[in-house]
């Protein structure tokens, strides 16, 4: 495996892996920039077929933290962890307090929360042995806690802002939305956006989690193979990555797509095919920052949820003014997208160099 050849390094600044025996702890760190502070991102368990895909996933996701927590205006640069195992058959309090002492040997250089496959609990034992850990508990009224409800509340703002843009609308009642994934921060959208009147469409692969959401929000369940299918107003990606691909985008019927999931589009040319076809697209880690905006300020200290909350409201600005370049300079979302991204992280760079 030739990391450095991978079209996703990209120029990261480091990629640690790190093992367990007692445990089996099995993990990867990897660090895509520290110009803008200590790189922050969750710790994703999966379970991969192969470390040279975990090594993939890893890249594409601490890349896209670097951009995200650049354009979120957090003091963060960018980073993410994966453990490689099934989450519902190997996880251990041992083994992510070994995660933790594998974080701890960064020296701060880089800090973990939850993500796909891990929880608040799970974090709570990775703080037993290191303090660069966020996305714990909280006293009343303070920043911190689950990011789950803050990534939903972002990406409910940015479903607004982008049917404000595309479709005229000051607001989502009766508009169909479907979405893939309702788990951590699928669930708290559901809720969100049918407490507004929007119609709701779900699928998951977990069918308990897909009763829940159809019994509390009145959504219709449709199968994960023909969600993204579904002939609705927008199409909100809440699972995990690459499902907007050269197979999928000649299905799609959505004129929006707003959703939580991290690296949405397979490759970067996908964007090209949703602009043809006449799709929005939400660049995801525009949509997605509410969790990072959370566990920033808890890690930081000192804020309250009425400053978290104002932050995640900066969203749908951002995105207006992607989508608006975007359409001036006829170019696609995400393109414009990762350019004020990098040109972010290159100001940064500078500063640190003079």
């Amino acid at each position: 495996m030739e990391i450095f050849d991978m079209r996703e390094f990209d120029g990261h600044e480091l990629i640690v892996f790190g093992h367990d025996a007692a445990t089996g702890l099995r993990a990867i760190i990897a660090i895509h920039s520290t110009a803008r502070g200590a790189a922050a991102g969750g710790c994703r368990m999966w379970p991969y077929a192969t470390t040279a895909e975990a090594v993939c996933d890893v890249l594409r996701l601490s890349r896209g933290m670097s951009y995200k927590n650049a354009l979120a205006g957090v003091p963060f640069g960018g980073g993410k962890a994966v453990i490689i195992g099934e989450a519902r058959k190997a996880k251990t309090p041992e083994l992510f307090e070994a995660f933790g002492r594998f974080v701890d040997s960064l020296g701060g250089r880089y800090v973990t929360a939850e993500d796909v496959g891990t929880t608040m609990a799970d974090m709570v034992s990775v703080a037993r042995v290191t303090r660069y850990v966020a996305g714990l508990g909280r006293a009343p009224g303070a920043a911190g806690g689950d990011p789950g409800p803050k990534t939903a509340l972002g990406v409910h703002l940015g479903i607004k802002a982008a049917v404000r843009f595309r479709l005229g609308r000051p607001d989502l009642k009766d508009l169909t939305v479907a979405i893939q994934g309702v788990g951590g921060v699928g669930y708290h959208l559901c809720a969100l956006l049918a407490a507004e009147g929007a119609q709701l469409r779900v699928a998951d692969v977990r069918p308990a989690a897909v009763q829940r959401v159809c019994e509390e929000f009145r959504a219709r369940a449709v199968p994960v193979e023909d969600l993204l299918a579904e002939d609705v107003d927008v199409l909100a990606p809440c699972a995990l990555g690459a499902v907007l691909n050269a197979q999928s985008i000649p299905r799609l019927r959505a004129r929006i797509i707003a959703g939580a999931a991290n690296n949405q589009l397979a490759q970067g040319q996908d964007g090209q095919s949703l602009q043809a076809a006449g799709i929005l697209y939400a660049p995801d880690y525009v949509i997605n920052a509410g969790g990072i905006i959370s566990v920033s300020r808890e890690y930081h200290g000192g804020a309250t949820e009425g400053q978290v909350i104002a932050d995640i409201q900066g969203i749908p600005a951002r995105l207006t003014q992607i989508f608006e370049r975007a359409r001036r300079e006829n170019r696609t979302t995400n393109a414009v997208a990762d350019q004020m991204a990098r040109e972010l992280l290159a100001r940064h760079r500078h500063k640190l160099v003079a």
